[in-house]
């Protein structure tokens, strides 16, 4: 990688600080570029997610996605700890943290409405984001689109009756706008539009064309990931100010879950000796969260300005900073897994 992707971690720092600074300075601006949504997508953010993961779509070859199901150890992690495992760690851990160990920081209400929060966060897997880290990684491209196509299948049918057991509650509407919207613009559209490009450039030049794209619009990536770091940050600006010590408090209980199933995950993926370009974005896919539909439903069951809320606009916070670290992770023990 060159000193711009090398140094990656510190410019995230900076776009963080940027993000607060700005948001605190100027909010009538970031209030009318939040303002910017349709069915709780941002489309500011998700045009900043698009040019970041159109260069992964660009590498995607069908004819080897064909061949996944030849290997399909990778697929299997990923469903596992995404619909099996997760959800049940992220309630145990917030049932921990929100009811016993923080019980004397905050009332009943609040903690029941932060456990819900990160509930909601759990069972809600990335459908957007991992093709970013999945590229940070070198992840095969091929594999990581069927992951997210096959998980985004299952939350259509899972997503609602696991959040409704673990909420304690008889039944979740599912935002199937919000859920619709994000798959075609995070997904669907970037794919069709990185599949033309990719046959226009094979009848150019062939191999030697495309990579020449990709080395062009690699940066255009790295700089679409920290405008959507800025926007973030920003729009919670005046939040993460007035509130810092409910931010620390649910942001507790995120970061131990994130790091615990990461680590659960890629244990598991060296135990299976799965190649690392089909390990890393597994791991990934099943650490991350679909942060707009985990915000969506909150909104639409405890309110706008409820404690679940927040705490799913928490995990928005921390999901960057703390992916970007495992992705340094998973780079530096690449010789631990067999080549693909």
């Amino acid at each position: 990688m060159g000193i711009f992707e090398r140094l990656l971690t510190l410019w995230v720092a900076l776009a963080i600080v940027l993000g607060v600074v700005t948001g605190q300075a100027f909010p009538a601006l970031f209030s009318f570029l939040a303002g910017a949504e349709l069915a709780h997508v941002n489309l500011v953010v998700a045009a900043l997610i698009w040019v970041m993961i159109f260069p992964m779509m660009v590498q995607i070859n069908f004819a080897a996605v064909r061949r996944i199901g030849q290997s399909p150890k990778g697929l299997a992690l990923t469903l596992v700890i995404n619909w099996l495992i997760k959800p049940f760690t992220m309630a145990a851990l917030g049932w921990l943290f929100f009811r016993v160990i923080f019980a004397p920081l905050i009332t009943p209400e609040t903690a029941m409405e932060y456990l819900a929060g990160v509930i909601l966060l759990g069972v809600a897997p990335c459908t957007a984001m991992v093709f970013v880290w999945s590229q940070l990684t070198r992840g095969d491209a091929n594999y990581t689109l069927v992951q997210v196509a096959v998980n985004d299948v299952i939350m259509i049918f899972a997503f609602a009756p696991i959040a409704a057991f673990l909420l304690g509650i008889t039944e979740v509407a599912v935002p199937w706008q919000t859920l619709l919207l994000s798959v075609t613009l995070y997904v669907l559209l970037p794919l069709i539009a990185g599949v033309l490009v990719r046959r226009m450039l094979e009848r150019r030049s062939g191999e030697t064309a495309i990579q020449a794209f990709l080395h062009r619009a690699k940066p255009w990536s790295i700089l679409g990931l920290l405008g959507t770091v800025v926007l973030l940050f920003g729009f919670q600006a005046q939040r993460i100010l007035d509130n810092p010590f409910a931010i620390l408090l649910i942001a507790i209980p995120l970061l131990i879950q994130t790091y615990g199933i990461f680590f659960i995950a890629y244990g598991a993926a060296r135990s299976l000796k799965l190649p690392h370009p089909v390990a890393a974005p597994a791991c990934l896919i099943g650490t991350s969260n679909f942060f707009e539909l985990a915000v969506a439903v909150a909104i639409s069951l405890f309110g706008l300005n409820s404690g679940a809320a927040l705490a799913t606009v928490v995990g928005v916070l921390v999901e960057v900073p703390v992916m970007l670290s495992l992705v340094w992770f998973a780079n530096r023990t690449r010789h631990w897994f067999p080549t693909q």
